[in-house]
């Protein structure tokens, strides 16, 4: 298949987890890829698992300098972008008496602010016609506890699709957001949860589930090739849930 040959995208952490699926089956798609991380080895190991064939970008999205950088970065490899993934992103849990000005920040810069300003240095590459397309949660739509900051991330960035869409009709960029329900990724292990919590804490959510299993991150990255490619011309400042019905059910 070719849904998405001749096409140039760029996925924000695509070294792992839902990232990499997507720049896998981009690729397997036909188009030109770019991944960025904030770490060169595991964006070595990537490149790696890919055949060598996807680009790479050392680039910190919560760090506004090296965002800065970016666009340059990428015109180094490609003078316009038809698909940018706004993907990169952390999850961190505590209940609000616990909460610290650098719990706060640190998931506030990368996921909102590092989106953001990601998408603004380089919406003068992305084509018009293009696509841009925002990781965000279901947790935006749910009352867990522990998860207030984490959420309020995800929800700002569904504001976001909305928002840009107007904004960008224009240029006829689409703008459109995944809410993926529980996916088996890296997550899980950097959301700040004891270890011997973890396997606590999967088997309850698993339970929650009514498909009566976590998805996997390749399930996700073929919803975000719908967004990336034509087949979704018609759609923008939508959401697509991708949960096993969690909350849909």
């Amino acid at each position: 298949m070719s849904r998405l040959q001749n096409k140039t995208a760029l996925i924000t952490g695509g070294n792992s987890g839902i990232g990499f699926a997507t720049a896998k089956e981009f690729l397997e798609q036909g188009a030109t890829v770019i991944i960025t991380g904030r770490s060169q080895a595991s964006l070595n190991e990537a490149k790696k698992e890919l055949n060598g064939k996807v680009h790479t970008i050392l680039s910190n999205t919560s760090n506004l300098g090296e965002i800065r950088s970016l666009a340059k970065q990428v015109q180094q490899i490609t003078p316009q972008l038809d698909v940018v993934f706004i993907n990169a992103g952390i999850g961190k849990f505590a209940p609000i008496e616990a909460v610290t000005e650098e719990h706060f920040d640190e998931q506030f810069n990368t996921n909102v602010k590092g989106a953001y300003f990601t998408i603004q240095e380089l919406l003068p590459l992305i084509k018009d016609g293009g696509s841009i397309i925002l990781n965000t949660s279901i947790s935006a739509h749910m009352g867990m506890a522990t998860s207030s900051v984490y959420s309020a991330t995800k929800a700002a960035l569904l504001t976001l699709t909305r928002t840009l869409s107007a904004e960008l009709l224009p240029r006829r960029i689409r703008v459109n957001a995944i809410s993926p329900g529980p996916v088996t990724t890296p997550i899980f292990g950097k959301m700040g949860i004891p270890a011997e919590q973890i396997d606590g804490l999967k088997t309850s959510i698993q339970g929650q589930v009514p498909i009566g299993r976590f998805g996997e991150p390749a399930e996700i990255a073929k919803v975000a090739t719908f967004f990336a490619s034509d087949d979704s011309s018609f759609v923008l400042g939508a959401e697509l849930i991708a949960d096993g019905g969690m909350i849909t059910l």
